[in-house]
């Protein structure tokens, strides 16, 4: 249930806003002033403060001011007569969602108050989605505490939701960088207009400048009709490029462009079209290496990385399971109409011991395929997916052979050995790093095979190996992943 502080001198005014906020079910509080407010907000947790411009003792610029320096997650909304929208407008400007004109029409409060609760909600969830993430650039990342980091998130948010810079979001598919990105928009200058996404790799590369740049009729082949594209479709709002990294070094070039003059020539056409949209890529690849290959511009990645954001992955973070766990349970509990209330220690403990190469994504789709599979109010091992349950009995069986194994040294080790001798030893008498390495690769891929049955899009997904890489491993190899399909345990 929402906490909402109602501040304003005016007592009559504060009485009909409270009246409204109950109706909805909020718990109100009250404050005649800005000092008052301040001093309750110290002393208990609010989602929401409504804040009056001018008061006697503290201003509300100023009571903002201090409320954002305490905690920036409180959602603030200022009331303004009109002679002072300039102040609520500085305001906005200093980390307040938005502002209302006196006198107060209670449809327009509350239309206003549940759209900042949703911005709030998307801030909750990306905060949870990354926990962890640097606006510095030259710092490499900052870790992570559970509780500690929420208040961290939440105000880099609101830094980055106050300035109207390009953000370069990066980290590793399934981090959550579009939740992050549609948070920064839904709280900052621009969140009245459109949020639109585009996936760079999605589309293919004859069509992705048209998606860009829109086309005129007969620009080509099935063109039948002019198309409006994503840039001229969110002018006035944001932008969202994921996977920037993907694509072309022509459309590199145009984008670069685009983002230096605010204007583009759609496919076919001869006319320039103005834009302003704010730009918020994404990427998973390496950026920096691409550069050094010559498939990236560099002019183009520092007009991106104005503002770059890391978000590491759920590996490096492990801490921060748990309360994703609970926060897809009461997700999931929503959307299947059920009352599933805890994990298992066990299952817990699978969830945590996991490395998580989807990271949250992947979190997401495991809990989402327990609601499906369990029938009791508890998430237990018999409801996670065979990659987790079959990896820990992988895990508890290399064990137990390693130690029955420990201390054993090959003289003559068979590099055929048997696909259901999954040993790997060093031999000491002829210690050639390059030898072992490629041993061991092979021993660890077969591993691999064995645990997730020959399935190639398990096994490279969950061990972490690329497919291309995995497929030409197992042509070097000379194995085969039909003969790990359906295998004993």
């Amino acid at each position: 249930m929402f906490k909402v502080l109602v501040v304003d001198d005016d007592k009559a005014l504060r009485l009909t806003v409270s009246s409204a906020f109950k109706e909805r079910n909020y718990i109100v509080d009250e404050a005649e002033n800005g000092e008052v407010a301040i001093n309750k907000v110290m002393a208990s947790k609010f989602d929401l403060v409504l804040l009056d411009v001018n008061m006697p003792k503290l201003s509300g610029i100023e009571a903002l001011k201090q409320i954002k320096a305490y905690d920036s997650s409180i959602i603030v909304l200022m009331l303004t007569a009109y002679s002072n929208v300039k102040d609520a407008v500085e305001a906005v400007r200093l980390g307040a969602y938005n502002y209302l004109e006196k006198p107060i029409k209670s449809d327009d409060l509350v239309a206003l108050v549940d759209k900042a609760l949703k911005a709030h909600s998307f801030v909750k969830t990306a905060s949870l989605s990354a926990p962890a993430a640097v606006v510095t650039a030259g710092e490499d990342k900052g870790l992570v505490g559970s509780s500690q980091e929420m208040k961290r998130v939440y105000s880099f948010i609101d830094k980055l939701a106050r300035v109207d810079t390009s953000v370069l979001i990066r980290g590793e598919s399934g981090t959550g960088k579009e939740l992050v990105a549609r948070a920064i928009h839904m709280n900052g200058l621009r969140k009245e207009e459109r949020f639109v996404a585009i996936n760079c790799s999605a589309i293919p590369e004859n069509l992705i400048e048209s998606e860009f740049f829109g086309h005129e009729k007969g620009a080509f082949t099935g063109a039948d009709s002019r198309k409006i594209g994503k840039f001229q479709y969110a002018d006035g709002g944001t932008l969202f490029l994921d996977e920037i990294g993907d694509i072309s070094h022509t459309l590199q070039v145009k984008l670069l462009r685009a983002l230096q003059e605010q204007k583009f020539t759609p496919v076919g056409s001869n006319r320039e079209v103005e834009v302003n949209v704010r730009i918020i890529a994404a990427t998973n690849r390496n950026l920096e290496e691409m550069i050094q290959k010559g498939e990236f511009r560099e002019d183009l990645f520092y007009r991106l990385n104005v503002l770059p954001i890391y978000l590491p992955p759920l590996r490096e973070r492990k801490d921060d399971i748990n309360p994703l766990i609970d926060h897809f349970i009461q997700k999931f509990n929503q959307t299947y109409g059920q009352k599933i209330t805890v994990t298992s220690d066990e299952a817990k403990a699978l969830l945590l011991k996991y490395n998580w190469p989807g990271n949250i994504r992947e979190l997401e789709n495991v809990i989402e395929h327990a609601f499906v599979i369990e029938s009791s109010d508890m998430i237990t091992t018999s409801s996670l997916p065979d990659s987790i349950r079959g990896l820990s009995r992988a895990i508890r069986s290399s064990v137990s052979r390693d130690n029955s194994n420990l201390g054993n040294v090959s003289d003559n080790q068979d590099s055929e050995s048997s696909k259901d001798e999954l040993t790997f030893a060093i031999d000491l008498n002829h210690l050639d790093f390059q030898t072992q390495k490629e041993e061991f690769e092979k021993h660890f891929i077969m591993s691999a095979l064995k645990v997730f049955n020959g399935k190639i899009n398990q096994t490279a997904l969950h061990a972490n190996i690329p497919k291309k890489t995995l497929l030409r491993k197992l042509e070097k190899y000379g194995l085969s992943a039909k003969d790990y399909q359906d295998l004993d345990d």
